[in-house]
């Protein structure tokens, strides 16, 4: 018997003596691709289309292959393919609807496809019609509203968020995709704020609602009145904000869990073998690709709720119990880093209860800390360009956080102990930490924590010297709030000056690579500012008199590094050239730590002679420094606690830009064909009355 075939919308019979029988839906559209109009022969023909399967494969290629010039040709019938879309949105059958939504997506991806040639046309004219285009697209924004809004079916939802992603990311510059305009002009927000508050709504359209949103803000951001913007600034719902901050979260800890599982699974390999292993977060095989450009769009919906919101910072301490508890969570959580984003349906857009992280800490987890957990893991490699952005993004975020006095008061919080598990980079000269053994204490130190071990774990030959510092900045900015609010934080601050002078020791030796790449002078100048706001301020932040002893230890324990970055500074200030200025900074910058030296090393040389000691303990020296305290004569340094506030528009636009284009391109690539398949939602809806 021969079989018989469906490919391309032909129905085909194996015997080559049968001519292929064309679907009828695929006929249809056929009479829709010539100049007549195709309801003059049957006037229920656009009642009909809305009833067959829609054949997106076919409906699309039908319009990548055309021409400009073809396609302007039966201009008229797609505006009204267009319109009847827009006008099934409304009708009771719920098929109905399906059918527009995705013949909706069809179309908006076909005609944009055409637009990226030397044709010419308008978009919007070649798709509605300029005489219509506005009525057109005020209907269709208020039918999508509806639809996200009513108690109806959550694959309706689902496929009008995929359209509006759809048609938010044809183009990879969002802001050239002149079609937003009326999506600004009619605006969605409630409606994504009712989905962000709804438990249910949250769980199944959550990801794709956040996602949107980040996409949305973004849009003309530095041209002109974006209303997303204007509005997400004021959200003070506390149900909306939580929902916003709880998808958030449950992407980035659904990351962290795998990451975790990985890194098991790796154990036993080799040194490189776990390397690697960050890059497989965003590479999960030769065959499933995880795109890192998924996983920025979450980070870009953080910090645009973090930069925008004053009262989304409280939502960053809030404890989330439902992410480690083992009964069913309100909201579980989306298995988005492992598929792509639009790939799966809603129904399995989430994670058994047996698959919610485990972790030590989970109980009184926070977004916070998990934000914490993931950028230790995105920040160990930033040699790949994807990873370096994620990992710059991090840092922004908490540049933001760092400057937030809301913030800076729950991170500095003795009440709010938090036992916080940071990844960090295998390296040969450590121990890997006891997971077990860390301390409770406030998140400054976890955020401080972070920020040294990549001080510690980049010192590289594609130095990454922007990171640097960004992560310089945030350590100075959390050190003038403790020095504002006089916060005595019982933190291991010597592992930070060691972090430090590491950091200066590297920059000298890397002197010449360095230089022809970097002013590595900025940043030096930075961290000499650090110890002098230590130096000159630090006893009214450090946690004991101690300290303050220890601080001097390790600057006159370490003093050679101090005396070879003078010698570096001074010889390069004192010749023309273009590092003249900013290596004369510095020279000034070193003056009270060369008082240290130069005052204490004679004093410790003295004691030793007297006492005949080759080598004193530590102790013995610190007994120097008490005893000496009296005759330093140190300079009033000022501007040590002052800093310039983060600012989007004038420093970062270029990069915010180039971010939301990858997430653009990315979002759209996996919005497949498989995204919008039928067979799933039309269970729903298997019979018409």
């Amino acid at each position: 018997m021969a079989q018989t075939e469906k490919k391309g919308g032909l129905l085909r019979k194996s015997s080559a003596s049968k001519k292929p029988l064309k679907e009828k839906v695929v006929l249809m559209y056929d009479e829709i691709f010539t100049t007549d109009d195709p309801s003059k022969c049957n006037p229920r023909f656009w009642e009909e289309l809305f009833l067959m399967k829609v054949n997106l494969e076919y409906l699309e290629g039908k319009l990548e292959a055309l021409d400009g010039e073809e396609l302007m040709k039966i201009k008229d019938n797609i505006n009204c393919l267009f319109q009847h879309c827009i006008q099934a949105l409304g009708e009771e059958h719920p098929i109905r609807v399906v059918n527009a939504l995705q013949t909706l997506c069809a179309l908006i991806r076909g005609v944009h496809q055409k637009n990226k040639s030397t044709s010419g046309f308008d978009i919007i004219n070649m798709l509605v019609g300029f005489d219509k285009a506005e009525l057109c697209m005020k209907n269709l924004m208020e039918s999508l509203d509806s639809l996200l809004c009513a108690e109806g079916s959550e694959s309706l939802k689902s496929l009008c968020l995929k359209l509006l992603l759809c048609l938010v990311t044809v183009t990879d510059n969002i802001s050239q995709n002149t079609i937003l305009e009326y999506v600004m002009i009619n605006s969605i927000f409630e409606a994504i704020l009712q989905i962000l508050s709804s438990p249910l709504s949250r769980r199944e359209h959550g990801y794709d609602a956040v996602v949107l949103l980040a996409l949305l803000v973004n849009y003309r951001k530095y041209e002109s009145v974006n209303p997303y913007i204007v509005k997400l600034s004021i959200v003070d719902d506390e149900a909306t904000l939580n929902g916003m901050g709880l998808v958030i979260a449950q992407a980035l800890s659904e990351y962290n869990r795998q990451y975790k599982d990985k890194e098991e699974e790796h154990q036993s390999g080799f040194f490189s073998a776990l390397t690697n292993m960050v890059g497989s977060m965003f590479i999960a095989d030769a065959d499933e690709k995880i795109s890192v450009q998924t996983n920025e769009a979450i980070l870009l919906a953080l910090y645009e709720a973090v930069h925008l919101n004053r009262n989304f910072i409280t939502v960053l301490a809030q404890s989330h119990p439902e992410m480690g508890l083992m009964t069913t969570p309100t909201s579980p959580i989306p298995t988005t880093p492992v598929t792509p984003l639009g790939t799966t349906p809603p129904s399995s857009d989430v994670i058994s209860s047996a698959e919610l992280p485990l972790d030590a800490d989970v109980q009184t987890s926070n977004l916070l800390i998990t934000f914490l957990k993931y950028s230790s893991i995105v920040m160990q490699d930033t040699k790949d360009e994807h990873r370096l952005h994620s990992g710059k993004l991090c840092l922004i975020i908490l540049t933001c956080i760092a400057e937030d006095q809301y913030a800076n008061a729950f991170l500095h919080d003795d009440n709010m102990n938090f036992r916080v598990n940071l990844h960090r980079m295998p390296m040969r000269h450590r121990k890997k930490a006891a997971d077990k053994n860390l301390p409770c204490r406030p998140l400054v130190c976890a955020v401080l924590d972070l920020m040294v071990e990549f001080i510690v774990t980049h010192m590289m030959k594609e130095f990454p010297m922007d990171l640097y510092v960004r992560c310089i900045q945030i350590v100075h900015k959390l050190l003038c709030y403790q020095k504002k609010c006089r916060v005595r934080l019982h933190y291991t601050w010597r592992e930070l000056w060691s972090a430090l002078i590491s950091l200066l020791k590297f920059l000298m030796s890397n002197e010449t690579v360095l230089l022809a790449k970097h002013n590595i002078f900025t940043l030096a100048l930075m961290v000499v500012n650090l110890f002098n706001m230590f130096i000159t301020y630090g006893d009214t932040f450090l946690p004991t008199p101690s300290s303050y002893d220890e601080l001097y230890y390790e600057i006159i324990r370490m003093h050679q590094n101090f005396d070879n970055l003078y010698s570096m500074v001074l010889r390069l200030s004192t010749h023309a050239g273009q590092w003249k200025e900013p290596a004369s900074k510095v020279t000034h910058a070193l003056v009270n730590i060369r008082a240290i030296i130069n005052h204490f090393n004679p004093k410790i040389e003295s004691y030793a002679a007297v006492n005949h000691i080759s080598q004193l303990s530590e102790d013995q020296v610190l007994e120097v420094v008490r005893s000496n305290y009296d005759t330093l004569t140190l300079k009033l340094q000022d501007g040590l606690d002052q800093y310039e506030r983060y600012s989007e528009q004038h420093k970062e636009a270029t990069f915010f830009k180039e971010l939301v284009r990858s997430i653009s391109i990315n979002v759209r690539k996996n919005l497949a064909f498989n995204t919008l398949s039928q067979e799933l939602l039309l269970k729903e809806f298997s019979t018409i009355s």
